[in-house]
Order: C-alpha cells, then sequence, then structure tokens
C-alpha cells in the first residue's frame, strides 16, 4: 500500500502528502484562512467531502465563492429542512430532498400536509439550526443497520430507499449533530456554512416515487444561494415573471386560452391568432429570395417512422391512429408528424438533383405534434400541438460551413429585431450514443468549431460562445442558440444541426461533377423554434408592451364626447388606411375610465379626440405605460405611427432601395 498521496495543484505544482490526510489537512497546509473558507474539495473534477481522504490526482480547494459550492449550499440547506421539519413535528417521516435547478425540495410523509402557514415556523427554525453550526459528519453503515435503525425510527420510505441501493454500494449516513439522514453527499463542513440567503416557497403534493398508486407526500420547496444578494435578485426575476407570465397576460389582452377538451393545444382568439400571424409573416419575409416553402403531410404512414428511426426513438412521444382496411390484414398505423424532417427529405428525393442545384433550402412552418405529460404542459411554452418554423438545407461538404454562417446570421438579426441583444451560441458534440463514422462526426465538428470562431470574431465580443461536449444530437453536432430576455432569463430557442441519419437510411443523393451519386449533407435549422412558445417568450419579455408592430390592436381612438365621434371616426379611419389595427371607442364612459380599460388590454396607443381636436385637427396621444399624452397634428400622427408600426425588416429594404436611387 502506497505511503503517500500525490496531488498536482490548480497552478500544476506538485506535491506528496501522507496517505489518509484529508482534504482540510490540505487546505491547512496552504494557510489557515483557506481552511476556513473551505467547503469541500474536488479530486479530478469530482466533489468530495473536506474530511475525506485524498487520493493521487488534480485538487482544487472549493470555497462558498466557488459556483460548485452552490449545489453543496442547496443539498446542505434541504438536510437542515428535514431536521427543522421534525423537531417541529416529531413523528413526519422524511424521504427524498434533491437538489433541483433554482434550488430544491424535500418530501415528507404527515398526516396533516403542510400549508404555506408553516413555511415562516420552519425557516425561523431552520435559522436556528443554522447558527447552532453543527458539523456534517459521514459514516458508512451495513445494510442490515440501516434498515434496522430507520425502521426503529418509524422510517419506512427510508427503509424502502435502502432496500433500493444496489448490492456493494456504500451506504452513507450523513450526521449533522443528533440528526442524520441517509444521503450519497457529498456535503460542506458544518450547517453554519451554509449562510442565511435562502428561502422556503411553497407547498405541493407529490406523490411517493411519482407513481400515482402511491401515497400522496407533501412537498416543500426552497432555493438557496451563496450570497443575500443573489437570493434577492432571485426572488425579483421571480416577482417580475409572475406580473409577466403570458398566461395571465393573455387572458388579459384576449390572446388564446386552453381547455380540458383540447389539452395542450391553443385555442387562438381574433388578437392573438393576428399575433401569430404576423410573426409568421415577419418570418415568411425573412426567407423570401434564399428559402423554397413547401408543406409536407400532417399524417403519414408507420412505415416512414421506421425509415427515418422515430419510430424506435420517439414512438411513445407521437400521436397515433390505426385506420382498419376491407380486411384485417389491411389495417395501416399512421402518425401525426412529431417534425418535418422526413418529410422535407421526400420533397428532396422527389425527382433527380444536380450538384449544380445545391443549396436546396427547404422551409415550413409546419404544424407538428408531440405528446408530453400532462404535468408538463405550460401554457405556450410547452405545448402538444405547434408550428416549427423548420428548414432543411441539403448542401455539398464544402457548402456546410457558409450555410452554417449563413444560418447564424438570420438568426442573429432576427432576434435583434425582436430587440434580443444577449445571445450565447454553443456548440453541443458528439454523444456517446451516436450514428454515422468518426470521420465524419471529425468533419463536422471541424468545420463548426471554425464557424464558430469566426461568430465570435464577427460579432467582436458581442456574442458569447461555447461548447457543450457530448450534447449532439444522436446523428450529428449541432449549434444551440440562447437568448437573454428582459429580466435576465434565458432561454434556448434556435438550432442549427448536421444529420448524417436521414440522408442515409432514406437514401438521399445528388449527382456530383463526376456523374456519380454522392450523399448530401444535411443541416436541421429552426429560429424561434415553436412559434407559440416565441410568442409566450415575447410576451413576457415586454410584460405585454409589445412594439407597435408586433402589437395585434395597435390604436384605440376613444372620444370625450358624442360631438367629436364623427372625427374619431376619420381619425380612425385614416389610419387604417396608413396600415395600422385600429378600434374605436365612442361609448358614453368618462376618457379616465377608458384610458384604464385599454390600459389593462395593453393596447400600445391611445388617441383622444374631443371638440377642440375636432376644431384644430389634432389628436392627443397616450402611450401604455405613460401618464403623459402629447398632441399634433393628425397628419402628423399618422405619419409617426405607420412608420413606427412597420416592421424593421420592411424598413431596412426601403433604406436598401433608397440608398441604390440615391
Amino acid at each position: 500500500m502506497s505511503q503517500s498521496v500525490s496531488l498536482t495543484f490548480p497552478d500544476d505544482s506538485v506535491r506528496s502528502f501522507a496517505a489518509g490526510t484529508t482534504g482540510r489537512d490540505v487546505a491547512e497546509s496552504i494557510s489557515k484562512s483557506l481552511a476556513k473558507k473551505a467547503v469541500a474539495i474536488a479530486i479530478d473534477g469530482t466533489v468530495r467531502d473536506l474530511s475525506d481522504p485524498v487520493t493521487d490526482g488534480r485538487i482544487e480547494i472549493i470555497t462558498r465563492s466557488d459556483d460548485r459550492a452552490l449545489e453543496l449550499i442547496r443539498h446542505d440547506t434541504a438536510h437542515v429542512l428535514a431536521e427543522a421539519v421534525q423537531e417541529l413535528w416529531p413523528g413526519t417521516q422524511v424521504t427524498i430532498g434533491p437538489v433541483i435547478e433554482n434550488g430544491f425540495y424535500y418530501d415528507f410523509a404527515k398526516n396533516e400536509p403542510f400549508t404555506p402557514d408553516d413555511l415562516p415556523v420552519i425557516e425561523k427554525r431552520m435559522r436556528e439550526i443554522i447558527q447552532r453550526n453543527k458539523p456534517f459528519t459521514k459514516e458508512i453503515w451495513s445494510r442490515e443497520k440501516a434498515k434496522e435503525v430507520f425502521a426503529a425510527k418509524g422510517e419506512r420510505y427510508k427503509v424502502e430507499l435502502v432496500d433500493a441501493i444496489p448490492e456493494g454500494q456504500d451506504l452513507k449516513i450523513y450526521f449533522q449533530g443528533d440528526w442524520f439522514d441517509l444521503c450519497r453527499g457529498p456535503h460542506m463542513a458544518s450547517t453554519g456554512q451554509i449562510g442565511s440567503a435562502f428561502k422556503l416557497m411553497k407547498v405541493a403534493g407529490a406523490y411517493w416515487r411519482g407513481d400515482s398508486n402511491n401515497p400522496m407526500l407533501t412537498r416543500i420547496y426552497g432555493t438557496a444561494f451563496a450570497e443575500q444578494a443573489d437570493l434577492d435578485n432571485y426572488l425579483h426575476i421571480l416577482a417580475e415573471a409572475e406580473k409577466r407570465d403570458h398566461r395571465r397576460l393573455g387572458r388579459e389582452m384576449d390572446l388564446f386560452h386552453f381547455q380540458e377538451e383540447g389539452p395542450g393545444v391553443v385555442f387562438w382568439h381574433g388578437k392573438g391568432w393576428r399575433m401569430f400571424q404576423t410573426l409568421v409573416s415577419y418570418m415568411r419575409r425573412r426567407l423570401q429570395g434564399d428559402y423554397q416553402e413547401v408543406n409536407a403531410p400532417q399524417v403519414l404512414d408507420k412505415s416512414l417512422w421506421e425509415t427515418s428511426g422515430h419510430w424506435g426513438w420517439y414512438r411513445d412521444n407521437m400521436f397515433k391512429v390505426t385506420v382498419a382496411g376491407d380486411d384485417t390484414d389491411d389495417d395501416h398505423v399512421f402518425a401525426l408528424k412529431p417534425m418535418n424532417c422526413p418529410g422535407h427529405i421526400q420533397i428532396f428525393k422527389h425527382g433527380l438533383k444536380s450538384y449544380r442545384e445545391l443549396p436546396i433550402r427547404l422551409a415550413e412552418f409546419g404544424a407538428v405534434h408531440r405528446y408530453e405529460p400532462s404535468g408538463a404542459l405550460h401554457g405556450l411554452m410547452r405545448v402538444r400541438g405547434f408550428t416549427q418554423d423548420d428548414a432543411h438545407i441539403f448542401c455539398t461538404d464544402e457548402q456546410m460551413a457558409a450555410e452554417c454562417l449563413k444560418i447564424n446570421d438570420l438568426i442573429l438579426s432576427v432576434y435583434e429585431d425582436f430587440g434580443f441583444k444577449e445571445i450565447v451560441v454553443k456548440l453541443s458534440t458528439r454523444p456517446e450514443k451516436r450514428v454515422g463514422w468518426d470521420e465524419l462526426w471529425d468533419r463536422a465538428e471541424s468545420v463548426m468549431m471554425d464557424v464558430l470562431k469566426m461568430i465570435e470574431a464577427q460579432s467582436e465580443g458581442r456574442i458569447k460562445t461555447g461548447i457543450l461536449p457530448g450534447e449532439g444530437a444522436f446523428y450529428g453536432p449541432k449549434f444551440e442558440y440562447t437568448l437573454k430576455d428582459a429580466i435576465g432569463r434565458e432561454w434556448q430557442c434556435g438550432t442549427t444541426q448536421v444529420d448524417f441519419n436521414l440522408p442515409e437510411r432514406f437514401g438521399a443523393f445528388y449527382i456530383d461533377q463526376h456523374s456519380e451519386k454522392t450523399q448530401p449533407v444535411m443541416i436541421h435549422r429552426a429560429i424561434c423554434g415553436s412559434m407559440e412558445r416565441f410568442l409566450g417568450i415575447l410576451i413576457e419579455n415586454f410584460a405585454g408592451h409589445m412594439p407597435l408592430w408586433v402589437s395585434p390592436l395597435q390604436v384605440v381612438v376613444a372620444t370625450i364626447t358624442s360631438e367629436a365621434d364623427a372625427y374619431g371616426e376619420e381619425v380612425a379611419e385614416a389610419l387604417r388606411d396608413a396600415g395600422l389595427t385600429v378600434e374605436t371607442d365612442f361609448r358614453n364612459e368618462k376618457i379616465n375610465y377608458k384610458i384604464r380599460e385599454h390600459s389593462v388590454t395593453k393596447v400600445p396607443v391611445i388617441i383622444v379626440c374631443g371638440k377642440k381636436e375636432a376644431e384644430e385637427r389634432s389628436v392627443n396621444i397616450r402611450r401604455l405605460g405613460s401618464q403623459s399624452q402629447t398632441s399634433m397634428s393628425i397628419d402628423e400622427a399618422i405619419a409617426s405611427l405607420a412608420l413606427e408600426a412597420t416592421p424593421p425588416d420592411v424598413l431596412r429594404k426601403r433604406a436598401a432601395r433608397r440608398s441604390k436611387v440615391a
């Protein structure tokens, strides 16, 4: 047995330590202050307890300021939550308490479920436990001992968890003072290192192990951060997100609704459908000249999906229907398409293609259907039926880089038109399970890596880039485009994916310059992704205060007195002639009442007309969210609003034409 351990430090220095030296010992050998700040160690990237003996490898001392400490903080806070609950309500059983995105939860078995009123009481006790600053210590128990101890405590769920742990795997028991729990770890050194930047968020019901046949438990959700400022910012974002929730705004603006008879599909109202079509029309204009817009069938025979591989990979997420023929042997199984790509490759294959025709770019605003679990459905953000702004480019290997760059320029331009400035582009590389030869992956990843460098260089640092190792699709590497909204949330929308799978499966080819059949490179690309989801993102980003060119109702003309109604109608007609969407409000109500009512429905511009305005042929313009109003002539108002309501891509084309003329 080796008597020493060799450790490599971040500065590449190498030191030897006696066998049995712990992470805490190593930190103390560097400095006492570092040992006080340390919460864990990482050996070759794997996070471990500070009290663990070190082994040969590259070591890092993790402090609370390290990004990796956040998961430890949340994990430890979950344990403190469980201890607080059992102190306050003896006899409550604890089950599981994992770290999740933005926080943690713990499930409890209690005769009377928790209520939101219990959360402040639990939080107070948690702060007391943290103040005790008890060390986290670890013991390894036998399976028999663990089951015996938990059974004696009445913790039958823990006994079941022990039974689920594979034979030969250590059973780790973590103590914080006298309280203990079954846990894989790691943990920080003591409860005091959690700090005070945590908050319990809500209670919910949850079935044990997610099975509705099992008992219902009470789940308490919480969040925790290293610093109070981070917690405050997170809570601010949550509050803003609640105000911006597209489902609430959709009701207020009368855009859409959902109902039980159509789970996961959108019932578009007139204004919502107008906004949806505005988005589609904009995207359609952006494709003109470069793409052929096509339309593939909604329903296709199972055999096509078997050829594409989706039947094997994706069948459980597809909507299927069996159609009986004249006899039982003629039964056919069909599926609603969950994506457009197999249909597009059929269109490409129809007729012989020459290398001179490439690249061929096929685009479709295709309605697709995917079965999502009911618990995952979330307004426009997660639906079962949606429209994809999908396109597939068939090109030569030599054209691949140029096509990826062209797609990138289009995606970034679209996002900029909607006001999104902070974009991250990441390259997802080959996963462990994949199709295609390694030589193909090497070539595609090399090209896309070069493109990624060009994207960063061309943006002069405005676009952040990164690598997601092993996150590519099974059929090829891909770019993922993530945008940041007005309150700092990130949304992954656009993708560019190279596909080795479908052209081979379907035998797609073109005739090259040597009159040989050659398999094309197939590039999948989406910009908005789901048009419904992108619209939901826009509604939340703008908090319903949509840019004038996107808004489904752009102007309401409201009169102060009936004497101005005729003039108000004249103003409305002139605005409609200029291309704006306009409604009138000539009701016998006070003008302030009208303004409040239309502000709730997020009408961006309210034009107020009274007797004075009719005589002067002027209007008063009130903007959504502003208490002030601007007076101008009717002609000035029409010209200004018509310009503002013109989509940015149309404005660019007009400017380009004027530049050519000049």
